[in-house]
């Protein structure tokens, strides 16, 4: 199983990557298309799409290798159980959090394909479509959580991040 969900956060974080070389692959269009003189309508609206897939499809994997922003001034203070009962709240409070995302996330792709949502941009783009990036972002998201409350209930520890380690050294 932990190879399989390993595999999953890689993915998206692939995914992210590829999005953003599709922003830059629209920036360039926009550019050259006004150096050349030709049209490149809908250039700006799908690096804009892409930009937010990266976003989202990066939530996942970030959060597995600790580089999620933590505010831990409260969590520093605490030692023993008291700072396990915390974090366990919180990722438990993140997990609930992360699956409302996926869910609302989901049903917003559903129902802009049920009403034939489109873009109001020059590039008339089905709304459905990039909205899945977000959905397949969120959802791998609220896993990873999930994952994490897990690891956390078993007493397994998670990958501190950098900025951590270098606290403790």
């Amino acid at each position: 199983m932990r190879k399989t969900l390993d595999a999953l956060y890689a993915a998206s974080l692939w995914l992210a990557g590829l999005s953003m070389i599709g922003v830059l692959l629209m920036v360039l269009l926009s550019i050259a298309s006004r150096l050349l003189g030709f049209s490149a309508a809908g250039s700006d609206a799908y690096a804009g799409y892409a930009m937010a897939g990266a976003g989202f499809l990066a939530l996942a994997g970030t959060l597995k290798s600790g580089e999620h922003i933590r505010v831990t001034l409260v969590l520093g203070m605490l030692r023993g159980r008291a700072r396990r009962a915390l974090e366990i709240a919180a990722l438990a409070i993140a997990s609930l959090l992360s699956a409302f995302l996926a869910y609302y996330s989901a049903r917003l792709v559903w129902q802009s394909y049920q009403f034939n949502d489109i873009s109001t941009a020059s590039d008339a783009t089905p709304m459905w479509i990039p909205q899945l990036l977000m959905a397949a972002g969120t959802l791998v998201l609220s896993i990873a959580f999930i994952d994490e409350l897990l690891l956390a209930l078993r007493g397994q520890s998670r990958p501190a991040s950098l900025q951590e380690e270098r606290h403790h050294e």
